[in-house]
C-alpha cells in the first residue's frame, strides 16, 4: 500500500475507533449518556469540608417527585456552607452512579459566585454557566431511573479559580477542569425509584 493510502486507511481506522468510543459513551439511563466513564466524574482527594443541604429532602432520603421526570422536572433548592476564604468559584454536579451504562450526569453548573450559598428551586445562579447533561441538553434533567431505586449525588465543589470552558459544552471537559481546580467539596445524596 502506498504511503498516502496507508495514511488514509490509518486515519479511517482511527475515526472508526473514535466513533465506537463515542457510541459507547452515548447509551444508558434511557438517555444519551455523555457521562458514562467514571473518569469523567471528578475523583477528588480534597476534604469533604462543605455541608450541602436541601429544604426539599434530607441526605439519604427520597427526592420529591416534582424534581424528577415524573413531576415538573425542575431542579431542587440547594444550600451549602463551609466555603473556605479565598474561594474564587463554585461548581455543582448532579450525577447518578447507579445508571446501567455508567455514571449519568444530570446537571453541571459552574462559575457560581463563591459569595452565593444557595440555589432556589428551578433556578440557575446569575452569572453561572451550564454544561450539557448526559441527556444531550443544557441544564437540569431530573432523576428518571429505568428501574429500581437510584442514588443522586448533588456535589458542590469549591474552586481555586473560575473555569474557562465555554457554556453549553461537553460535560466531560467541564468535569476534568473541576478536578484540576477543586480545593473543597461536599455532597448531598437523594434517592428516587422509577
Amino acid at each position: 500500500m502506498s504511503r498516502p493510502r496507508a495514511f488514509v486507511a490509518s486515519f479511517a481506522l482511527a475515526g472508526l475507533a473514535g466513533v465506537a468510543a463515542l457510541a459507547a459513551l452515548l447509551a444508558g439511563c434511557g438517555f444519551v449518556n455523555a457521562g458514562k466513564n467514571t473518569d469523567e466524574t471528578p475523583a477528588i482527594e480534597s476534604p469533604a469540608a462543605l455541608t450541602v443541604t436541601s429544604p426539599a429532602f434530607a441526605d439519604g432520603a427520597a427526592i420529591p417527585r416534582e424534581f424528577t421526570c415524573k413531576g415538573a422536572n425542575t431542579s431542587p433548592p440547594l444550600a451549602w456552607s463551609g466555603v473556605p476564604s479565598g474561594a474564587r468559584s463554585v461548581a455543582l454536579v448532579v450525577d447518578d452512579p447507579d445508571a446501567p451504562s455508567g455514571t449519568f450526569i444530570h446537571w453541571v453548573v459552574y462559575n457560581i459566585d463563591p459569595a452565593q450559598s444557595a440555589i432556589a428551586a428551578g433556578e440557575v445562579p446569575q452569572g453561572a454557566s451550564q454544561a450539557m447533561n448526559a441527556g444531550g441538553h443544557v441544564g437540569y434533567t431530573g432523576p428518571c431511573p429505568p428501574s429500581g431505586t437510584h442514588h443522586y449525588r448533588f456535589t458542590v465543589y469549591v474552586l481555586r479559580s473560575p473555569l474557562t470552558v465555554p457554556a453549553g459544552g461537553d460535560p466531560a471537559r467541564v468535569l476534568v477542569a473541576i478536578r484540576g481546580k477543586t480545593t473543597a467539596r461536599g455532597t448531598l445524596t437523594g434517592t428516587f425509584g422509577g
